[in-house]
């Protein structure tokens, strides 16, 4: 297979940005730079990521305290245990799905957290610090090394530790892409509305 070489000295290709056309009935698929991100933009705490049709998102990796896979396994019971209480607890995160997974490298560790959102990176993470802080449950994160103990009242050390653990896609991929999660939610609750019509017309 040939491959094009670039000539020394010759500048970097541009990464453009694909186009969002905002589809939601064509699925779409996004490759992203290593980098995260098409083109600098600067935002509060760092780099702006892209909206891909996966909507917004990131995908966190650290290392477990020594010791407490068991605390961090207890924190999805609390977790589950609030969204009983009162369904909606986390809504102000916008999110669409969570997924929080514990590995082991080597001797070691560690717990993934990926989330997919409908707020950029920074704004998700600084809600989330409001949203613990006001309801008095505590993060997981807790029980990763390196997180910081003022986190309640250091939002800007809170970001800071997510994005060092941030890990970008290269790839994002939407069945219904760029479609919003209060977007998918009033569309379900239409179409219960026209099943019970239907229903009541038979």
């Amino acid at each position: 297979m040939a491959t094009h070489v670039m000539p020394k000295g010759a500048p970097p290709k541009p990464q453009l940005v694909p186009k969002q056309d905002n589809d939601w009935s064509k699925p779409a698929a996004m490759a992203i730079p290593k980098e995260g991100y098409f083109k600098f933009e600067q935002g509060t705490y760092g780099p702006i990521f892209p909206r891909t049709p996966a909507c917004y998102g990131f995908t966190i990796i650290a290392k477990l305290k020594p010791g407490r896979e068991a605390a961090m396994r207890s924190y999805a019971n609390t977790v589950e245990t609030a969204l009983q209480g009162d369904p909606y607890f986390l809504a102000p995160l916008k999110l669409h799905y969570l997924k929080w997974v514990l590995f082991d490298i080597g001797n070691d560790k560690y717990f993934m957290y990926q989330g997919i959102f409908d707020t950029d990176f920074d704004k998700y993470t600084e809600d989330a610090v409001v949203l613990f802080r006001t309801t008095g449950i505590d993060t997981a994160f807790e029980n990763l090394e390196g997180f910081p103990a003022d986190w309640k009242t250091n939002t800007s050390a809170f970001v800071k530790f997510v994005r060092e653990h941030q890990c970008p896609s290269f790839l994002e991929y939407g069945e219904y892409p760029y479609f919003a999660s209060d977007e998918i939610k009033k569309a379900l609750k239409i179409k219960a509305a026209l099943a019970e019509m239907l229903e009541q017309m038979q």
